[in-house]
């Protein structure tokens, strides 16, 4: 049986409450609501999320109908969760086209790139990334990867911003090399030796 917060019997703890509730009614009349409201709130703000593990053994309990249900509800919460479902489902088959859109729509982003002045500048450039690594995300891929981060950093350069002078500008440059050459270390063999000559190459300043 889970664990839920520090309480192993959930029934027992909210027979708790309902005794605790009972008597704060009686004491303390005037506070009795808003006592009540913490405890509960407190109790629930301690409850554990299920293990990947336990996630694993129920759904393979839940019949198709409920899937697609459970699927809907998870696109519905959160804009992300769509986004990813739509990856799964419509894109991770072409990996290749996918990274291209990835890349289209960074195009777009870093043709309105402020190079009048470094902060604006830093602002979208911070935008760009963080929409390029939520993508990369939803691939699981390291050729994906190193291909977004590439052309991230090609852009980057392309800008004519003086990024070599700009602390918060090269700390930006600097840390994308690195994770290129993280991304590119766990591909398999046969697939580095490209990836590692485009990386000489923005390494070169």
């Amino acid at each position: 049986m889970r664990s839920y917060g520090n309480y192993d019997d959930r029934p027992a703890f909210q027979k708790k409450i309902r005794i605790a509730s009972a008597w704060i009614t009686c004491a303390f009349p005037a506070f009795s609501t808003r006592l009540e409201t913490a405890l509960i709130s407190s109790y629930f703000s301690n409850m554990k999320a299920a293990s990947v593990n336990e996630i694993k053994d129920q759904l393979k309990e839940t019949s198709k109908t409920e899937l697609i249900a459970l699927c809907l509800r998870l696109a519905r919460f959160k804009k992300e969760n769509k986004e990813l479902l739509d990856f799964l489902l419509f894109q991770a088959h072409d990996l290749e086209g996918y990274t291209t859109l990835v890349k289209g729509e960074m195009d777009e982003l870093f043709n309105d790139v402020n190079t009048k002045g470094v902060y604006l500048a830093k602002k979208t450039l911070r935008k760009i990334l963080r929409i390029a690594n939520k993508y990369i995300r939803y691939t699981g891929s390291k050729t994906a990867e190193a291909d977004i981060l590439i052309h991230y950093l090609t852009r980057f350069r392309a800008t004519g911003l003086p990024w070599q002078k700009t602390k918060v500008l090269r700390n930006i440059h600097d840390a994308q090399l690195k994770k290129i050459t993280a991304a590119i270390d766990g591909m398999h063999e046969d697939l580095q030796y490209d990836y590692r000559k485009a990386l000489e190459e923005l390494s070169g300043e």
